[in-house]
């Protein structure tokens, strides 16, 4: 008897929703959906969207306890901290979305499994960082509804090192974690911006490594129900989990 490939999500919001409105257009293929979120509610309300066999965990255990072949955290960098421990204990492939858990853990990452977010190029950046990188910018600018503010002109959010950029701003920075991780141990210099003129998330990488230069620039649309996140990362999270679904 074949048993039945299930997906885990821990979070149910903007990220969380899109997820599984993809399995429901069977744009990733698994026979069950098994969900779990602090705010049960918000469980409630995804699975009452769709049409998906959708089952509510009532704790991160008895989320593990089903055995999903991969989990997605798709919740808060505090979540990912609480359950990234446990869901590693158990063997379980896991997607992140709230990279910035991952610069405090000291956990095994070999079944951690970071998407791009909302950036790209990581795989052109990894390797450069091989060979060796002398230098990465990330510039960010976001509207200032993203950071809950209403200045009229440009103001620089934060300037410094891309650790403490994601612990400052744990729901809009993860991109800078992302970097992070991927050019370690390079240290990732950041400046963050809030701009009224920007209504796109938009991200500017600078790279200089031992064999030339790398300039990378992302304007993504924010997720309509959520401005602190582009919509390109749930879809980063979606075409990876559709890849560690075939392996």
């Amino acid at each position: 008897m074949v048993s039945k490939v299930k997906v885990g999500l821990i979070g149910c919001g903007a990220i969380g929703t899109v997820l599984a409105e993809a399995i429901e257009r069977k744009l990733v293929v698994c026979d069950e959906l098994v969900v779990y979120d602090f705010e049960s509610w918000k469980a409630q309300k995804l699975k009452s969207t769709i049409k998906f066999p959708v089952t509510i965990a009532d704790g991160i255990e008895d989320l593990i306890a089903v055995k999903p072949k991969v989990i997605v955290e798709a919740a808060s960098q505090q979540a990912a901290k609480e359950y990234v421990p446990k869901i590693v204990l158990a063997g379980i492939e896991l997607i992140v979305m709230s990279t910035g858990a991952l610069l405090d853990l000291d956990v095994d990452l070999s079944k951690v499994h970071v998407p791009s977010g909302a950036i790209g190029g990581l795989d052109a950046l990894s390797s450069a960082a091989l060979a060796g990188i002398d230098e990465v910018v990330l510039t960010s600018r976001k509207n200032p509804k993203a950071f809950g503010v209403d200045n009229r002109e440009e103001k620089v959010m934060y300037e410094g090192v891309a650790e403490e950029a994601a612990r400052k701003f744990p729901r809009e920075m993860n991109v800078a974690a992302t970097l992070a991780l991927t050019v370690k141990p390079t240290k990732v210099k950041v400046k963050v911006i809030a701009d009224p003129k920007v209504q796109r998330n938009t991200h500017e990488i600078a790279v200089k490594w031992q064999f030339g230069e790398m300039s990378l620039r992302f304007a993504n649309d924010s997720h309509p129900d959520n401005p602190h996140t582009s919509a390109l990362a749930a879809w980063a999270a979606i075409k990876l989990l559709q890849t560690l679904l075939k392996t």
